[in-house]
């Protein structure tokens, strides 16, 4: 990495962990029934990051600031290793490589929509409310098959959301199309990391005592934070991320992209 990059890398990693860190501590929301993944919407500091100064600025400011948060909030560095740094480092990794690639916007806004179509189908088949309901029962927690169609239907409803913007973004602020796309495959390739490490780690370990020391957590729970990973993220990315990039842009040009293949 280039100079500039290892100073934004500590810079962006202080930015996400104490900025990330102040805003739990007002606002302390867990992932529903499953908790582990806090609500974060400092996303969008290392997203304006990878598309500023690339992918390995991005990726690795995201890691070492979601590794210092985690430790600080629920203490537990080998869970953070598993799930939370190699999401941030993969996701925000995307985010800085695709948004510098020339895209073949038809084709990638159609192989998006075919993409967020399938997952919403498997969100469907896979989550079986009975299921969930008597698993958190048995943990004391009192929800209805109500609360899951609702929690699955977020998701849907982010991913509607979130192509929407895309193709708003696409028609109204082509210089955008780039970072959009990619805020969208990145997050959704970090929130399915998170699902996936949160529970094989729970397989093989036992939670912090903050999570009620879970142990071995059914597939449907890295399912529900897959979903509440990307709904509650996706629109910090979008809505906040393209304004910020437009006035570093203006105010330093030469830090602006050239698209590459």
């Amino acid at each position: 990495m280039k100079a500039v990059e290892v100073a934004m890398v500590g810079i962006g990693a202080a930015l996400y962990a104490g900025i990330g860190y102040v805003s739990f501590a007002i606002l302390p929301v867990f992932a529903p029934f499953v908790g582990i993944v806090r609500f974060w919407p400092v996303v969008f500091i290392p997203a304006v990051i990878a598309a500023l100064f690339g992918p390995w600025a991005g990726g690795t400011s995201a890691a070492i600031g979601i590794f210092i948060s985690d430790v600080l909030i629920h203490g537990d560095p080998l869970l953070s290793l598993t799930a939370g740094v190699t999401s941030n480092f993969i996701g925000f990794y995307l985010v800085g490589l695709l948004s510098r690639m020339n895209l073949d916007w038809k084709k990638t806004v159609a192989g998006l929509g075919i993409g967020l179509s399938f997952l919403v189908v498997a969100g469907y088949l896979l989550i079986n409310p009975a299921l969930v309901v008597n698993y958190y029962s048995s943990l004391g927690v009192s929800i209805s098959t109500n609360d899951v169609v609702q929690g699955v239907s977020l998701l849907v409803g982010a991913f509607i959301f979130s192509y929407a913007l895309v193709i708003v973004i696409w028609l109204l602020k082509p210089a955008w199309r780039n970072y959009g796309i990619a805020s969208v495959i990145g997050l959704i390739v970090g929130s399915a990391i998170i699902g996936v490490g949160v529970w094989g780690y729970s397989q093989l370990f036992i939670m912090p005592k903050s999570f009620n020391s879970q142990f071995q957590l059914p597939y449907y729970a890295g399912l529900i934070l897959f979903i509440w990973t990307f709904s509650t993220e996706i629109p910090f990315f979008l809505i906040l991320g393209p304004p910020i990039l437009e006035a570093c842009y203006r105010a330093f040009p030469s830090l602006k992209p050239q698209p590459q293949k």
